[in-house]
């Protein structure tokens, strides 16, 4: 018997294990023993890992999605919902092994495409809506190239979690995307926005 219970408490625990170990070093044998469930009853879910990862992804990138949103209305202003996002970028990476991007890749073709579609388009979306915000707000540099830009950022970002250009083993890497960010930031803002990003790593320091 299947249950949208049952089923949704298979893909939260897919989540902790894939995050920590790869998707690859899982089985279907590992989730079934961490939930104490056979793993029969993980295939009346689901018609096999490649499904449950396709659709865990899904769900992953929908909640992200509307943490995007939620940080666009809820900052005061574009260097805020900078740092908003960095916050929860950091948060995410704190929790998540890098390999699994590789595992995507290497072993889950179609969903590695989707995440790709899915950050390109959303992220793509965010950092022009934040650029435009920024110079209205007169915060940024008014002739900045958006479109540039935006494709230079989310390179920046898949870099962080990329564990061949950042290994884990020599970068703290929530280290990484603050110092990057920082970077950027201050390429990107004129001085008002030096001084506002000043102030709000004081914030975080403190």
């Amino acid at each position: 018997m299947t249950t949208p219970e049952l089923k949704e408490r298979i893909l939260v625990q897919a989540e902790v294990l894939f995050c920590h170990y790869g998707i690859k070093r899982i089985t279907m044998d590992d989730l079934a023993r961490d939930l104490g469930i056979s793993k029969r009853t993980i295939y009346l879910h689901f018609k096999d890992k490649d499904e449950l990862v396709h659709l865990l992804i899904t769900e992953m990138l929908g909640r992200e999605s509307s943490v995007m949103i939620r940080n666009e209305l809820e900052a005061n202003n574009a260097v805020e919902e900078i740092f908003h996002v960095v916050a929860q970028l950091s948060g995410l990476i704190s929790r998540m092994n890098p390999i699994i991007f590789y595992d995507l890749q290497k072993f889950h073709p179609q969903t590695w495409q989707l995440f790709k579609n899915h950050r390109y388009d959303n992220m793509r979306g965010c950092l022009i809506r934040n650029f435009k915000r920024g110079i209205r707000e007169g915060l940024y540099r008014k002739n900045i190239n958006m479109e540039m830009l935006s494709i230079m950022r989310m390179d920046q970002v898949d870099a962080i979690f990329n564990h061949v250009v950042y290994p884990v083993s020599d970068f703290d890497l929530s280290e990484v995307m603050t110092e990057i960010t920082e970077h950027f930031l201050y390429g990107l803002c004129n001085l008002k926005g030096h001084s506002l990003i000043n102030q709000y790593k004081q914030i975080t320091e403190e």
